[in-house]
């Protein structure tokens, strides 16, 4: 098969589309054909800064195909079923061996493009939001690169639950994107000072949740954040050393929670939630926001585009002949 494969951590050109061996079925997951790939934020940190654990190593978490093959042990997949589907490496490629427990059915009407994107993406801002958060109707939450996939599943998701829900962004085309999923305030952060406006927005009082998977804008977070409130720490998008002074949260009686998903998906009550979300998005009361679609043998320049800070959504890759 083809695939985007890397024997060392770099920028996007450490990436080479090369032919390697197909991946084996095993006995209790299933093997797919894929027919997309998002790229997450985990792929990119992992291709710059993690050494790989084998020369040629495929990269990528999320993918959504058509299964071709099932393990002897899988009872609930059957052959031709199109799913989407979340590891920790294997979809930037045209084929996929991952454990059945890690695949979710998609609906009928729903593109693949937007299942492949779906679970990390929407599953990490539910989870950020209502696991870890505990976010409550008429509660304000800021939501810290509010463009990004899980910005823009958060804020859809955080309307829907009836919170007011703030935003950072750049741009005015993008901020009236976001209002026409539910955003109720973009912040500009290239042309405001989120604190201050936060505070101006919120009359001196600060929000009661914030969710950040940039990292280097922790300590704006938490400053943003009222007396109690939940700050949940979700990535580094920014990919540089953190600093962080908790004091001032000490003082403040505020919480601080992590979450990575890479132990959440498998867990029964998540899993369901994705499948939930899947279904919502078949009906159009999700969006699954695309940004921009390449070849896999452009999964260099993918990643690169990705690493810009200018997209809105999620960005797609889709092998030869899908």
């Amino acid at each position: 098969m083809k695939a985007a494969i890397y024997d060392r951590p770099g920028p996007p050109d450490v990436l080479r589309y090369a032919e390697v061996p197909d991946p084996v079925c095993p006995e209790d997951g299933v093997l797919i054909r894929v027919e997309a790939a998002a790229i997450e934020g985990g792929d990119l940190i992992n291709r710059a800064s993690m050494p790989p654990p084998h020369p040629a190593f495929v990269v990528g978490y999320a993918a959504a195909g058509e299964i071709i093959a099932v393990g002897k042990n899988v009872k609930d997949r059957r052959l031709g079923e199109r799913v989407t589907s979340f590891d920790l490496a294997g979809s930037h490629a045209e084929l996929r061996a991952v454990a059945a427990s890690r695949t979710w059915p998609v609906p009928e009407g729903l593109d693949m493009s937007a299942a492949a994107a779906l679970p990390i993406s929407f599953g990490t801002a539910h989870h950020c939001l209502f696991a870890r958060g505990g976010l409550a109707r008429g509660e304000t939450v800021l939501i810290q690169a509010g463009a990004g996939g899980v910005g823009l599943a958060a804020i859809q998701l955080a309307h829907q639950a009836g919170a007011r829900v703030l935003a950072t962004v750049s741009g005015v085309a993008r901020a009236e994107r976001l209002i026409g999923l539910g955003l109720d305030h973009a912040i500009d952060h290239r042309a405001a000072d989120v604190v201050e406006t936060v505070m101006r927005l919120t009359e001196g009082r600060g929000v009661d949740l914030v969710v950040d998977p940039v990292g280097t804008t922790l300590q704006s977070s938490l400053a943003a954040l009222r007396p109690e409130g939940r700050l949940v720490f979700v990535g580094n998008a920014g990919g540089s050393r953190l600093d962080l002074d908790l004091w001032p949260a000490l003082q403040a009686n505020q919480s601080l929670f992590g979450v990575f998903m890479g132990t959440q998906l498998d867990k029964p009550d998540v899993h369901r939630t994705v499948s939930r979300m899947l279904k919502l998005a078949a009906t159009g009361d999700l969006e699954v926001v695309v940004d921009r679609t390449f070849p896999l043998a452009s999964a260099a320049e993918a990643h690169a585009y990705a690493e810009s800070n200018s997209i809105l959504g999620r960005i797609i890759i889709i092998p030869a002949g899908q």
